[in-house]
């Protein structure tokens, strides 16, 4: 699903070179559930934007379900992240003046999905994820666990085929916690999702089928 080769990423500062990936090389199989660990700055967050499309890398080669991502243009890869790859960030990113309704609806009016079509799936998520009650709320009336629960259920309503979580309990108590990796581990396991997390939690981790360890911006092998 996932070909990363000889992937470098950097950034200039006073006329050198500061790598944040350095030569990553990672083959990942659709339906696998992949950890990456490693301190604050080792390019967790860096290359799960790299992968999510969301970033773009300065030498290499990204192959997603066997399209050349290199070489595709914004407006392509743009449609790509929109139809496959369901991003969940750990500072939520929903937009607060939405209700809890609107922000599961965004992403499928981006898809341009029929008002009928669009109503059905986001009753379904809803039910799904036990917030029916909380859909006419705004996230500023919802707890931590809860609005990472409704960025979630954002990142799912499309059905994507990959969903990248970006330290997705870190500001969750320990029993949110839990809660929301016993989800990943579902969807991963009832619905086939492929999910790539970065994680400092080792807890968290041993969610995943692999580990892979980054520092300084290189796998640890």
């Amino acid at each position: 699903m996932i070909e990363l080769k000889n992937i470098f990423k950097w950034v200039s500062s006073g006329g050198n070179r500061v790598f944040l990936l350095k030569d990553i090389n990672l083959s990942i199989k659709e339906g696998e559930f992949i950890s990456i660990m490693g301190p604050s700055g080792s390019g967790k967050s860096t290359l799960l934007n790299v992968i999510g499309m969301l970033d773009e890398f300065n030498e290499g080669e990204y192959l997603f379900m066997d399209q050349p991502v290199h070489q595709l243009k914004e407006k392509q890869k743009a449609q790509f992240y929109k139809t496959y790859i369901g991003f969940v960030f750990q500072a939520y990113h929903l937009i607060d003046e939405l209700t809890v309704y609107e922000n599961i609806e965004t992403p499928l009016l981006y898809q341009k999905v029929k008002s009928s079509e669009r109503q059905a799936i986001v009753a379904d998520i809803l039910d799904r994820f036990n917030i029916v009650g909380k859909k006419a709320l705004f996230p500023a009336q919802l707890s931590g666990g809860q609005q990472q629960l409704v960025g979630i259920a954002r990142a799912l309503a499309t059905k994507p085929k990959l969903i990248l979580a970006d330290e997705p309990t870190g500001n969750l108590n320990t029993k949110q916690g839990v809660e929301i990796m016993e989800l990943f581990k579902q969807l991963n396991e009832e619905d086939g999702v492929t999910i790539i997390q970065a994680t400092h939690s080792e807890k968290n981790a041993a969610y995943g089928s692999k580990i892979i360890n980054l520092l300084d911006g290189i796998v640890e092998k």
